[in-house]
C-alpha cells in the first residue's frame, strides 16, 4: 500500500489521543585476505568478558537500518487496533523512524513493527512505541528519505515517530526485552550490518568443514553435531545453529577474540580462528582459551 497516494486519515480513522510522554529512561581459503595475522606462536584467546554480543538497543538500531518496510499500528475510533504496511526511513543520528503519508492528524500514539530475516533461520524484530507527529526539520529528513529510496518526497507528507520505548525480540516465540528511548537513541547500528548477510552466505556455502570444526573446538559439547550453519555475524562475534539427531537443535554464540569494525577485519579474524581450530583439532596447538558453554535450545527443528 502506497500511503503517499491516498488520504491516510480516511483509510485509518484514528482518534486523537493525549500525546504519550517519554519514559525514563573464517574461512581459511575462500575468504582469506593476504597472510593471516596469527600462527602457532601467537594463539588467539576468545573474549571472556560479558560483552560478547550487541545489546538489545544496538540490535534494534541495526534492524531499523536494514529493513525498509514495517507495520504501522494504532487504534481506530472504535478502539480496534489497526496495522498497515508502510515504507520507512531512519534518521541516522538517533534512529528516529520517518514515514510519508497524507494525514491531518498528529500526536497519535502508534507503534511500528519491523523485522529482518537472518539466513532464513531466525527473524529478529523490534517494535517502536511512540507518538506519530510532524517533524521540526522536514527538509533534512527529506534528504534522508531520498538517500534511502532514491526518490523525492513532499516535505508536507513527512511524519516521524517520537520514540518512547522499543520492544526487541531475537526471534519468533522468544521473550522480548524493553529498551528505553535513551538507550535506543544512544546506541549505534552494527558496522557489519551491510555485509553480514553476504559473509554468512559465503561461509555457509564454501566453508562448511570449518563451521563444523568451530563447533568441536570452540564450543563445549557433550553430543555429536551432524550439521551446523552460521546465522549472523556482527562486530563482536557470530551466531550458529547446531543440529544433533539425538539432542535436537541449538543456537550458540561464538565471540571474536577482539572487536572488528569492517568486512576486512571480520574476514581476517575468521581466517585466524579457522587456522587455530585446525591446529587444535590436529593437536598442533593447545586450546589455550575457554570454550563456550552456553547453548540455547531452539523450539523449531528447522535448520
Amino acid at each position: 500500500m502506497l500511503l503517499q497516494t491516498r488520504q491516510f486519515g480516511a483509510a485509518c480513522p484514528w482518534v486523537t489521543l493525549t500525546p504519550v510522554t517519554e519514559r525514563n529512561s573464517k574461512l581459511r581459503s575462500s575468504l582469506r585476505i593476504g597472510k593471516p595475522k596469527c600462527s602457532v606462536s601467537t594463539p588467539l584467546e576468545l573474549k571472556s568478558d560479558t560483552k560478547t554480543k550487541p545489546y538489545p538497543a544496538e540490535v534494534s538500531r541495526t534492524i531499523m537500518e536494514l529493513a525498509r518496510v514495517g507495520t504501522l499500528s494504532t487504534l481506530t475510533q472504535e478502539g480496534w487496533p489497526l496495522g498497515v504496511g508502510v515504507r520507512f526511513a531512519v534518521e541516522p543520528e538517533h534512529g528516529t523512524p520517518l514515514l510519508c503519508f497524507n494525514s491531518p492528524n498528529t500526536h497519535i500514539p502508534s507503534s511500528l513493527h519491523v523485522q529482518v530475516k537472518q539466513c532464513g533461520l531466525r527473524t529478529p524484530q523490534c517494535t517502536i512505541q511512540g507518538t506519530l507527529t510532524k517533524p521540526q526539520d522536514p527538509k533534512r529528513l527529506g534528504s534522508v528519505w531520498r538517500k534511502r529510496f532514491g526518490e523525492e518526497v513532499d516535505q508536507d507528507l513527512i511524519h516521524i515517530i517520537a520514540v518512547d520505548r522499543v520492544l526487541q525480540l531475537e526471534d519468533f516465540q522468544e521473550d522480548g526485552v524493553w529498551v528505553s528511548s535513551l538507550d535506543y537513541k544512544n546506541a549505534q547500528p552494527d558496522p557489519l550490518r551491510d555485509c553480514a548477510d553476504k559473509l554468512v552466505t559465503e561461509i555457509n556455502t564454501n566453508n562448511m568443514e570449518d563451521i563444523t570444526r568451530f563447533c568441536n573446538v570452540y564450543v563445549d559439547l557433550d553430543f555429536l553435531v551432524s550439521e551446523a550453519k552460521m546465522i549472523w555475524v556482527d562486530r563482536l562475534g557470530f551466531d550458529m545453529r547446531l543440529f544433533s539427531p539425538h539432542k535436537g537443535v541449538f543456537e550458540v554464540r561464538i565471540p571474536f577474540p577482539r572487536e572488528v569494525t569492517d568486512e576486512k577485519g571480520a574476514k581476517s579474524t575468521f581466517n585466524c580462528m579457522s587456522q587455530l581450530a585446525w591446529e587444535v583439532e590436529r593437536n598442533f596447538q593447545h586450546p589455550d582459551f575457554q570454550k563456550v558453554k552456553q547453548l540455547k535450545p531452539v523450539k523449531s527443528c528447522f535448520l
